[in-house]
């Protein structure tokens, strides 16, 4: 059993700033990657970034490249995202999830084991 929790998440204005964290504890050795997910009201869940735990490969989403980092500290068994130059459209709820298997597309966020309880991003205009 692996749990992720989510933290970082805060009210920012338009052109901010924000660093979430995701830090995992129990049987992270399982851990094939970390992924960031995120859902706005109304929306459906959508993949933003993930992070393969061995050798670091990285993996975003379209819509968010070029603005979002996916970062790990395998020592504290953390995954940070950085978000800059934050978007009203950003606003949505964030969430940290974990794989043990490759899979096929690791932005399929049913082949997600392990879910956090999501960190809220407001970004006023």
């Amino acid at each position: 059993q692996v749990t992720l929790v989510e933290s970082g998440g805060g009210l920012v204005q338009a052109g901010g700033s924000l660093r979430l964290s995701c830090a995992a504890s129990g049987r992270t050795s399982n851990i094939y990657a970390v992924g960031w997910f995120r859902q706005a009201p109304g929306k459906e869940r959508e993949f933003v970034a993930a992070i393969v735990s061995s050798g670091g490969t990285t993996y975003y989403a379209d819509s968010v490249k070029g603005r979002l980092t996916i970062s790990r500290d395998n020592a504290k068994n953390t995954v940070y995202l950085q978000v800059n130059s934050l978007k009203p459209e950003d606003t949505a709820v964030y969430y940290c999830a974990a794989r043990r298997v490759r899979g096929v597309l690791i932005s399929r966020r049913e082949d997600y084991d392990y879910w956090g309880q999501g960190t809220q991003v407001i970004v006023s205009s």
